[in-house]
């Protein structure tokens, strides 16, 4: 059944392009934190092993979100590895250690990329996309990895 939700079909495919390379950005985020929970070692194993699975738990919400929001506005959620990696801001590519600080330090930066993503593209699907309902999303997903980004900035601090 065609999507009549009030927003132009053309709006509607662009806010799904931004929507889709940001659900790539999430699952590379999601596999990147689930590797830092796999193969973390360290005198802080433990918390940082809980702390790393809350986190995927989280990222893995975010991911059923975008793509869901992306059936909302009438078109489907790529979902392949490949799409995935052709769409994403982020590399999966990592070079440091197996310390829960530089895992920290990585997933950080991503962190950040989407954050500075989304922020590049709010008033883009709010005002010239009318999409008030995507900018909303796209809100509430920032503040959500604003706070993950703070847990982890926190956690790699230098006394």
């Amino acid at each position: 059944m065609k999507t009549n939700i009030g927003i132009s079909k053309e709006n509607r495919e662009k806010v799904t392009e931004i929507l889709a390379k940001l659900l790539a950005d999430e699952f590379v985020l999601y596999t990147k934190t689930l590797r830092a929970h796999w193969n973390l070692e360290g005198h802080d194993f433990h918390t940082k092993h809980l702390f790393f699975e809350e986190h995927y738990n989280s990222i893995k919400r975010f991911t059923d979100s975008v793509a869901e929001r992306i059936r909302k506005v009438g078109h489907y959620a790529p979902g392949t590895l490949k799409e995935f990696l052709e769409l994403t801001h982020l590399t999966e590519k990592y070079s440091g250690s197996n310390t829960s600080h530089d895992y920290s330090a990585a997933l950080l930066e991503d962190h950040d990329a989407i954050i500075q993503f989304i922020r590049e593209n709010l008033s883009k699907v709010e005002d010239d996309l009318k999409d008030a309902g995507s900018a909303d999303f796209l809100n509430g997903l920032m503040q959500e990895h604003e706070e993950m980004a703070w847990m982890l900035r926190a956690s790699i601090a230098k006394a």
